[in-house]
């Protein structure tokens, strides 16, 4: 949980943390930008110095209004963004990165399907008890998942916060890190296919259980 009460000690250190992060996928040419976080004193989102609050805490946004056209930014512009203050980590969508945002029944049962397939996917889980699928571009989200209540297509003109991202009560992290698969981005059909599949309800992952064998390789479990 982050807490608002952190020594400034540890404030630096979580800092440090998110720059690393940002500085190593701007490396590999993910469209990184800076974004709001909770703020000690007030406890709304913290934007640019001189830029007001964004009002009550609910999850992190471009902390600059004009973040399109700050994507692309060289590794080191992004390592000058996180320093001294411990901007939100977001990912610009639609240009080399699409998520799927879900609740966590239909994360868990997709996770599920994606074992059994074998199939590559990086997968996020927010503090809010949500989960993000990561893919490739893609031009349109399926009608299946477009009129399902609770889904959202995060793509062109969208973002989505990676980890250590804070939110006001706990830390983005992820399922499955894109390490664990080289850093392929699976196709989104494919994911795509796999959330239709889940949304129909089956399989169900018991409570409690791992979501995907990569847990045991390197990720973080909530």
């Amino acid at each position: 949980m982050l807490d608002t009460e952190w020594p400034d000690s540890w404030r630096a250190a979580f800092r440090i943390e998110l720059r690393a992060e940002a500085i190593g996928l701007a490396w590999r040419g993910w469209p990184v930008i800076p974004g709001t976080y909770p703020d000690s004193e007030t406890s709304a989102a913290a934007g640019a110095p001189g830029e007001p609050p964004n009002g009550p805490w609910v999850k992190p946004a471009p902390a600059h209004g004009d973040w399109q056209r700050r994507l692309g930014a060289h590794p080191q512009q992004v390592a000058a963004w996180w320093t001294g203050r411990p901007y939100s980590l977001l990912v610009a969508t639609g240009v080399t990165v699409d998520a799927v945002e879900v609740d966590d029944h239909v994360g868990r049962r997709a996770a599920v399907l994606l074992r059994a397939t074998g199939q590559p996917a990086p997968i996020v889980a927010m503090p809010n008890g949500r989960w993000l699928f990561l893919t490739g571009v893609a031009d349109r989200l399926p009608t299946a998942l477009a009129e399902t209540e609770g889904i959202e297509w995060h793509g062109e003109g969208s973002w989505i916060p990676l980890p250590p991202t804070p939110f006001q009560h706990g830390v983005v992290h992820w399922r499955v890190k894109p390490d664990v698969w080289g850093w392929r981005l699976p196709r989104a059909e494919v994911v795509h296919d796999v959330l239709v599949r889940a949304c129909a309800g089956s399989p169900t992952a018991p409570v409690g259980a791992d979501t995907h064998p990569a847990l045991s390789a390197g990720t973080s479990a909530a």
